[in-house]
């Protein structure tokens, strides 16, 4: 077969075969693709009816849309306690009964179980304490020795004897800065400051007599001293000989008002809490509603939190027959909505006897106050002779220890 040939003969074979239409073939391919998706619409708006349909007869079966509504999944602490009610507006808690503290589970301390005068303490110059977990005084001679708690649980003793001030014992229950090792004790006409981690000290002369409360700011290097009626801020520096740096606070008739970072005080209708603004005062932050006749102790700052102790006037919520009832107030610096009140009230006759209605244990005015703060949600207060905690989360009371000391000023070391 010669070359020209086979052009000729692949004509001739071809002439049978059908061509296909380019146009054609286009125009079924996008039919055959439009009717997929309209199956797949149709499938999709028949799902979305089925699931319609489902729900409408769950709510109708389970009672509306109280059946469609997500549970609550907020965590409840273990051990939370619902509030008794509410006393102006604010979610309150009853304390248990005097008398059952010791039947209390126990928050674990450096105190122990029993917190009393240690019989053989080191002498601190010899054996310092770098953390302080408490302070207690001890009556020797006419006068008071200091006595220093670590957070190992050793004790020491300060050098120093300290003279008795207007109220007694020279002891305030702010003495020990939040640092954990400055600790400062009112004294007639001066304040004795001393550094448990060197035993360094200083007796820093004040015009006023009558001083009786103490209270650090959160340097550490600044101190509030009051008395009725006065004040004054003082800059301690025990490295140096030098003359401290005094000024004058506005001070208030309860000496233990003049509290930092933040006070807690007036009486029904006037209570405020302020915050200590150095040479502003105190800047008022908000004016809780509380049932205050008077305050008792120091107001102790807790994280966003502050506690103090109120004797409060006539509460129907909490009727009393012999007594006012004790309030501890944990106020939010924050939100008003995060207020908690730990009412300590009477306890009623163990035995009804008929005539008889006077209760079994009266907590008189000032057996209470609050003493600071385990952690940022729990408040430590004294009650007569025992440390309690109250956790304002979960509304549960412990015991921390019983006391077997007139005093204590607690410190960082507790926890």
């Amino acid at each position: 077969m010669r070359r020209e040939e086979v052009p000729l003969l692949l004509n001739r074979a071809s002439d049978g075969i059908p061509e296909p239409d380019l146009a054609d073939a286009a125009w079924a391919a996008a039919v055959a693709h439009r009717r997929r998706q309209r199956r797949n619409t149709v499938s999709g708006l028949v799902l979305l009816l089925v699931v319609a349909i489902v729900v409408a007869l769950v709510m109708t079966v389970g009672g509306g849309k109280s059946a469609f509504t997500p549970p609550d999944t907020t965590p409840t602490p273990p051990g939370t306690i619902p509030p008794a009610g509410q006393i102006s507006g604010i979610d309150y808690w009853n304390a248990p009964p005097a008398g059952s503290e010791r039947f209390l589970d126990r928050l674990s301390t450096p105190l122990g179980d029993v917190l009393r005068v240690p019989d053989n303490p080191d002498d601190l110059r010899t054996k310092p304490i770098d953390q302080l977990a408490g302070v207690v005084v001890a009556l020797q001679e006419g006068g008071y020795v200091p006595l220093f708690l670590s957070a190992d649980s050793r004790w020491a003793y300060g050098s120093r004897q300290l003279q008795p001030i207007a109220t007694g014992q020279p002891l305030s229950s702010g003495a020990i800065a939040s640092n954990g090792t400055h600790v400062a004790f009112p004294q007639p006409g001066a304040v004795y400051v001393i550094d448990a981690s060197t035993a360094n000290s200083r007796l820093i002369p004040l015009p006023s007599r009558d001083l009786r409360s103490v209270s650090w700011l959160a340097n550490s290097t600044r101190l509030i001293v009051s008395g009725p009626g006065t004040a004054y801020r003082l800059d301690v520096d025990l490295e140096t000989s030098g003359d401290p740096v005094i000024g004058g606070v506005a001070a208030s008739n309860d000496a233990e008002d003049a509290t930092t970072p933040y006070r807690l005080d007036g009486v029904t209708g006037g209570v405020m809490l302020r915050q200590y603004a150095g040479a502003n005062g105190w800047v008022e932050i908000s004016n809780p509603r509380l049932p205050v006749s008077s305050w008792v102790g120091q107001t102790f700052t807790g994280g966003d939190r502050v506690g103090r102790v109120f004797v409060a006037g006539r509460l129907p919520q909490v009727p009393t027959v012999a007594s006012a009832a004790q309030v501890v107030a944990a106020i939010s610096t924050l939100q008003p909505l995060e207020d908690r009140l730990l009412v300590l009230g009477e306890t009623p006759p163990a035995t009804p006897t008929p005539g008889r209605t006077a209760p079994d244990r009266i907590r008189e005015p000032g057996c209470c106050f609050v003493l600071g703060w385990y952690n940022s949600q729990t408040a430590l207060f004294q009650v007569t002779d025992w440390l309690l905690a109250w956790n304002v989360q979960t509304g549960q009371v412990r015991r921390v220890a019983e006391l077997e000391v007139d005093g204590v000023a607690l410190g960082p070391g507790i926890r």
